[in-house]
């Protein structure tokens, strides 16, 4: 009995050390959205050319994910995780670089970088937060994780608009003076300053507390351990659901963070709100502020409904809500698309654990694939952009709509499908064939 209850305070304390990772990449990755409007006015961009920032950040989830995997597989969750971290560090130091000398290549250098630290934290992390404790209640630790993640991306944008955006605008036919761009330019180069400082307090931190999470990690097979990026891939591949939950978290993503880095262009419209850019800016934090309480909710939701069940309600409601902004527009189109946030808020790791339930796939190829699919964030945003960029910001809610109808049908088809587990069980009830 006290080796059991000894065992169960060693993974909670495991899974507690892990969910700062969730805390720290979220707050890192909601700097995006005010970045994006910040980089528009600093450099005089265009909607598409602004969007590049996200791109460049969501990217290397494409580039690094699968290589991430296999790192996983062969240096196992700490050693991992603190690379990543490292990786974190070197991003963070060549925005320094480029808020100093004021070069946007630069810029979308170090948001590459930056990201393909988070990229590889995500893919140790999400797994090892979803096998900490019972199986039955993996959607609710990963649910739960998010939450503190979505804590980081409430608390990142309202941050991000007083540092990079004091006096910015981008309307057409304003201009931003030498000492607006300067300001911001210090702006950017003080907070990634101090991200740097946080990505090492966590390092740390994991560094200490190493043994229990070692110790509470699910083992990795010697056979996956020597596989390389393309057996991986293949592995991936080999499983109808690994590559329809890749789908849906490209197109969850891609949907989340289109809507999250056009949103303070959005409210600063004068066919929504026409707010000051910098306080448009300020009202992002509700939309991600949203995800959070809808995590907080969810993961009670999640001990009482099925997960599929849950899903298809959030996505078929937010596809139904950006429907609205497109068709109507105005004042309460924008309380409409802020609130969007809280239906997302369970996407991520409700499309996560389900695909891991249902992925024939190994659990490093899959999860390495689903971190690969979160490209979708590099993909979508210039895809909005260009929608706005030729008509304007409410039209182009009828992408995210699109997208999210098609996540509605991905949750009706995991509720229809039946888990490997079972199917097994099944075939092996069945009377084997008589031959004749």
């Amino acid at each position: 009995m006290a080796q059991s209850d000894s065992r169960s305070a060693t993974v909670t304390s495991a899974y507690a050390i892990v969910t700062c990772l969730f805390f720290a990449w979220g707050f890192i990755t909601s700097l995006v959205d005010p970045l994006v409007a910040a980089v528009k006015g600093i450099f005089q961009l265009s909607d598409v050319e602004a969007q590049l920032s996200a791109s460049a950040f969501f990217i290397a989830y494409g580039v690094m994910s699968l290589p991430a995997a296999v790192l996983l597989s062969r240096k196992k969750a700490v050693s991992t995780v603190l690379i990543a971290l490292g990786l974190m560090v070197a991003g963070c130091l060549i925005m320094l670089a480029a808020a100093n000398i004021a070069e946007y290549p630069l810029v979308l250098l170090g948001l590459f970088v930056l990201a393909s630290g988070i990229t590889i934290l995500q893919v140790a992390a999400n797994p090892l937060a979803a096998a900490l404790g019972p199986p039955e209640r993996s959607h609710f630790r990963l649910t739960f994780s998010q939450t503190f993640n979505s804590l980081g991306t409430f608390i990142g944008p309202y941050l991000g608009a007083v540092l990079f955006l004091k006096g910015v605008e981008v309307k057409e036919g304003t201009a931003i003076t030498d000492a607006v761009r300067e300001q911001s330019l210090l702006g950017i180069d003080r907070a990634f300053f101090w991200i740097a400082g946080l990505i090492i307090l966590v390092g740390v931190v994991i560094w200490m507390g190493r043994r229990v999470i070692s110790a509470s990690a699910p083992a990795t097979s010697d056979e996956t351990a020597r596989r390389g990026v393309l057996a991986t891939l293949r592995d991936a591949a080999s499983s109808p659901w690994a590559l329809f939950g890749g789908l849906a978290i490209f197109l969850y993503v891609g949907a989340e963070v289109a809507i999250g880095t056009q949103m303070a262009f959005f409210l600063n419209s004068d066919r929504v709100w026409g707010v000051p850019l910098e306080n448009a800016a300020k009202y992002v934090s509700l939309y991600w502020g949203g995800a959070m309480i809808g995590r907080l909710v969810g993961s009670a939701l999640l001990t009482r409904v099925p997960a599929p069940a849950l899903l298809a309600t959030f996505t078929g409601a937010a596809a139904a809500m950006c429907l609205y902004v497109f068709a109507v527009g105005g004042v309460s189109a924008g309380y409409v698309a802020l609130s969007i946030g809280l239906f997302n808020s369970i996407m991520f790791p409700v499309i996560f654990t389900i695909t891991l339930e249902r992925s024939t796939a190994s659990e490093e190829a899959t999860s390495g694939f689903l971190c690969f699919s979160i490209i979708g964030g590099a993909a979508i945003p210039p895809l909005v952009g260009l929608v706005s960029q030729n008509s304007d910001y409410v039209t182009a809610f009828i992408v995210p709509a699109l997208c999210y109808a098609m996540l509605c049908f991905f949750a009706v088809s995991a509720g229809r499908a039946r888990l490997p587990r079972e199917t097994m069980a099944r075939e092996a009830l069945e009377p084997a064939p008589v031959e004749p």
